[in-house]
Parts: structure tokens; C-alpha cells; sequence
């Protein structure tokens, strides 16, 4: 994707060196300018990782408040909207198997219930002691507050803030038990002008300035009183000698800060842009994951009366923003928020988050010891989806997969030895038979039969010839289809307590094979 620039290219003045906010570089279309966007793939994981998390613990939330701490699957299904599920909500349930259970229950109707694992519910319930502490309170208020001085008319409705909660960090239950809290910050007050889209007419409005939150990130970082912003760009990026010089001189503009009133700015001056840009990313550092949807951004800035000039700096500063298109959606990411694909600043909500993950990854083995991986069969696993889930964080350890494979190899030549003796057993079965037959025979031909029987000739006689011809033919097939054998040898009265499991790939590596083989 490529996206012209447009700059600004005007000497200043005298009297705008004493006043760098009167500066007024018009932006001009430039030709042949652009550039095109690279992937960051550290950045893509980080996004991808997550998917299908949001929709996950909404419907986690849904089922513990229920009295029964299990819901129907037609319930799910009338919430899907609102729960965000991205299929069929049996099919999500399924796909996670190590959060989600179905059982039917003990009377009236036979429609599954979905009820939570108890690894989910343990870490649901560090999650609810995190939230309900002091110090996290505080945190979410001071987030809370600075999002409402760098608003235009410190205030926001509460539509809003639902966009936002994910990303702030927010409880289900924010209004009731963060909110009233905090009376000297904030308070939720009914205004009909500033209602979110003609729905709700409830706002969030600034009680008291706060001159030591009024501090953004880039202020608290200066070094020296050098006021920049971090530029980095993906690997590969090709950067045009135009923009460059241009985003040179940039660097070197005075630095707005997001909690003063940029509106006396021109709207088409280099300035106001770099004001937008620590708007935007103020903001984004505010949130919890340094990231949210582009959408979320975008509704913020038709509040702020913004939204244009958010577009225009998302796509102007590679360096500082990068968008996602992984999980369906765009996704904003603040650059030095993140170091190799991982978050620069720990935080308990995140590590929580990262449990959750790990969870949606695990591999869980059902009553049959067979495998199930995100709730669906190893045996219907298609390949691409084994390399998704291993690039997902699904795959086990190796060590573990060595010791599986072992023990496989085990299971495998006792079955083998197994199949041998039952293959002993069904010969000497034949063999009586056939002289049983010869008996019968001599009896009728006159002893014939028998006499030719007990000649010591060195030329094999036909039966044996097909005896040796069946007995390569069956460990031939033994080799080739080893599940087939073993269940004739059933049929046919062997061992009850061979298991007819096929042999499983040796190779930990090659698990493809192995979940096709079954």
C-alpha cells in the first residue's frame, strides 16, 4: 500500500521564532513521493496472539454470573453480537476445550450447557483479587483522568469509554465499583448535547485538574530537555530522501503537549500535526496493551473533532505507529511500546492475559487419550491448521514430545508382539483343521491321502507353498495397515488385550503425519 505525503515548506518568520505555535507550514502535495508499508512480523504476533481472547472472556463473564454457572448454547447464541464470537457459538465452545465444557443437564431439556474448566476459573479468580485491589484502583482512575484532560471539554460519554474499557483495563462493572470511587476525580452526569451517537446521554466528566498527571510520557522521558518522539521503522523499510528531510526538520519542531488546547494551532501546519501525533500517542499509552482497534481510535477523534487529522498521522509516521491488519481488523500499535514483539512495560492485567492465552493454546487429551487441540480432533486436524496452532504457541515442549513418541513406540511393538502370537495361535487353529480334513479323507480314499502325506519329498506341498505365501502376505499387511490386522485378530478369537491403536510417528517433528495417521 502506498500513501502520498504531504509537507510543509515555508521559512519561518522572526516574529514565529518567538512564538513557534504561529508557525504555519502548509502542507504540499509532492510528487512522486510515497512509500510503501512492511510488515513488522514481532508486532503481527503480538496482535495475532490475542485472537479470539476479547470474545473469550466476554462469554467467560456471561457464564460465572449465572446462578447454575453454566449457560444453554441458544442463550450464547442470542448474545453472540455482543459477545463479539467470530463463528457458530458451539463451534467456538469446542474450539477450546481446556476452558469450556458441555454437559447436559440432569432433567428437562436435552440441549448442552457450556459451563467454565476449573484452570479458567482459578485464573478468573486472580484476575477478580487484581481488580479489587487498592493499588490497581488507583491506576485505572489516574488512566481514567488523564483521558479526560486531554479531551476537548473534559469530558467523554460513557460510549466511549465502552469502546475503551478493553484496552483501559476497566471491570465489567466500571460505573459501579471504579466510578463512585473516586468522587473527587470524576462523576457521570447527563448531558443530552454530548450524547454518543443519540443513545446515551451519560458522560464522564472531569472533576478536579490534575497538574501531576498532566505529564505526558515523551515529558517524563526527555533527556536534557530534547523533547522527541521514538522513530522506528520496520526492517526493510524504504525511506524517501524527501520524506526523510522532511521528517528531519519535523523532529526539530516544537513539542505541543497532548494536555494543552492545540486549537489556536493552524489546522494545516506542521505543528498542529505534531501535536496529533502526541495526542495519539499519549493515548495510546495511557492503555494497557500500548494497542487498540483503529476504530476505537477513530471514535475518539470524532469526540475530540479530530478524526481526519488521526488518519493523516497514522499514516504519515510509519515510524512511531504501526498498523496491523492480522485478526480481521486494523489494529494501532504504539512502536516503543514494544521491544521484539513483547511489551517494554510489565503489567499484572497483561500477565494475566498471557495465562489466558497460554490456556486457549493447551493441548487437552479426552477420555480415549486421543488428542484434542483447541477442540477439535487430532485425527481431523488439516496441516495448515497444525501450523497454525504451532505458530499460535500450541505446540508442547520437545522434551515432552520425545517422551510421548517413546512411550508410543512402546505401545507400538507390544502390539506388534501381540499380533504375532494371536497370528501363532490362528496357524495351529488351520493346521488342526487340515489334518482333522486328512482323516476324514483317508477314511473315504482308502488311506491314500495319508500315505502321500508321509512321503519325505524335498518339493513343498501346495498347501504349504500357500501356508508360506499367506504368512508374508500377512506380515506384509501387518506392516502396511497395522489398525486392519489387528482387528481380524479380534474376529478371529486372538488376544483380548491387544489394542489395535496404530503406531504413531517416531518423529516428534513430523506431527502432521501424526495427526492424519488415526
Amino acid at each position: 500500500m502506498r500513501f502520498a505525503l504531504l509537507f510543509s515548506r515555508h521559512k519561518t518568520t522572526a516574529t514565529a521564532t518567538t512564538q513557534p505555535h504561529n508557525l504555519n507550514h502548509l502542507r504540499t502535495l509532492f510528487d512522486a513521493t510515497s512509500f510503501k508499508l512492511v510488515r513488522d512480523r514481532g508486532l503481527d504476533h503480538a496482535v495475532e496472539r490475542e485472537k479470539n481472547l476479547q470474545s473469550l472472556v466476554s462469554l467467560k463473564n456471561l457464564i460465572k454470573v449465572e446462578p447454575s454457572k453454566s449457560l444453554p448454547i441458544s442463550i450464547i447464541a442470542e448474545n453472540r453480537e455482543s459477545l463479539k464470537l467470530p463463528f457458530r457459538p458451539i463451534e467456538f465452545v469446542r474450539k477450546y476445550p481446556s476452558v469450556f465444557e458441555e454437559v447436559l443437564p440432569v432433567s428437562g431439556t436435552f440441549q448442552p450447557h457450556v459451563r467454565l474448566t476449573k484452570d479458567i476459573l482459578n485464573i478468573d479468580g486472580d484476575e477478580k483479587l487484581m481488580h479489587e485491589s487498592d493499588s490497581y484502583r488507583k491506576q485505572l482512575a489516574d488512566r481514567l483522568l488523564k483521558l479526560l484532560m486531554i479531551s476537548r471539554n473534559r469530558k467523554i460519554p460513557l460510549g466511549i469509554i465502552e469502546h475503551l474499557k478493553w484496552d483501559l483495563g476497566l471491570p465489567q462493572d466500571y460505573e459501579k465499583s471504579v466510578i463512585p470511587e473516586f468522587p473527587d476525580c470524576f462523576r457521570v452526569v447527563r448531558d443530552k448535547m454530548c450524547g454518543f451517537r443519540g443513545r446515551d446521554d451519560r458522560v464522564l466528566e472531569l472533576v478536579c485538574w490534575s497538574d501531576e498527571l498532566a505529564v505526558s510520557v515523551i515529558e517524563k522521558n526527555s533527556k536534557g530537555g530534547e523533547l522527541v518522539f521514538p522513530v522506528k521503522f520496520s526492517t526493510g523499510f524504504e525511506m524517501d530522501k524527501k520524506y526523510e528531510k522532511w521528517l528531519s526538520e519535523w523532529k526539530r519542531l516544537p513539542y505541543v503537549s497532548p494536555y494543552e488546547d492545540g486549537s489556536y494551532l493552524s489546522a494545516s501546519s506542521d505543528e498542529t500535526d505534531r501535536w496529533i501525533v502526541g495526542v495519539l500517542h499519549e493515548i495510546l499509552h495511557i492503555l494497557v496493551p500500548k494497542k487498540t482497534e483503529k476504530d476505537n481510535l477513530l471514535v475518539l477523534g470524532d469526540w475530540f473533532g479530530l478524526r481526519s487529522r488521526f488518519k493523516k498521522a497514522l499514516l504519515q509516521h510509519p515510524g512511531i505507529f504501526y498498523v496491523s491488519s492480522k485478526i480481521g481488523t486494523y489494529t494501532v500499535v504504539l512502536r516503543d511500546g514494544y521491544k521484539r514483539g513483547s511489551l517494554v512495560e510489565q503489567h499484572p492485567l497483561m500477565n494475566l492475559r498471557s495465562q489466558y492465552v497460554h490456556l486457549m493454546n493447551t493441548v487437552k487429551e479426552d477420555v480415549k487419550g486421543s488428542k484434542v487441540v483447541q477442540g477439535k480432533r487430532a485425527t481431523k486436524e488439516s496441516s495448515d491448521e497444525d501450523k497454525e496452532n504451532i505458530e499460535g504457541g500450541g505446540e508442547e515442549d520437545d522434551e515432552n514430545a520425545v517422551e510421548e513418541n517413546e512411550g508410543d513406540m512402546h505401545e507400538s511393538s507390544d502390539a506388534e508382539a501381540g499380533a504375532e502370537d494371536a497370528s501363532e495361535s490362528d496357524f495351529d487353529d488351520n493346521e488342526e483343521k487340515s489334518r482333522r480334513r486328512t482323516r476324514r479323507t483317508s477314511v473315504n480314499t482308502g488311506g491314500r491321502e495319508v500315505r502321500r502325506l508321509n512321503l519325505k519329498t524335498k518339493k513343498p506341498s501346495r498347501d504349504s507353498r500357500k501356508e508360506k505365501s499367506g504368512a508374508k502376505f500377512t506380515q506384509r499387511a501387518k506392516e502396511k495397515y497395522p489398525g486392519e490386522i489387528s482387528k481380524k485378530i479380534r474376529m478371529l478369537g486372538g488376544h483380548n488385550d491387544v489394542e489395535s491403536s496404530p503406531p504413531r510417528s517416531r518423529s516428534p517433528s513430523n506431527w502432521g503425519k501424526l495427526l492424519n495417521s488415526k
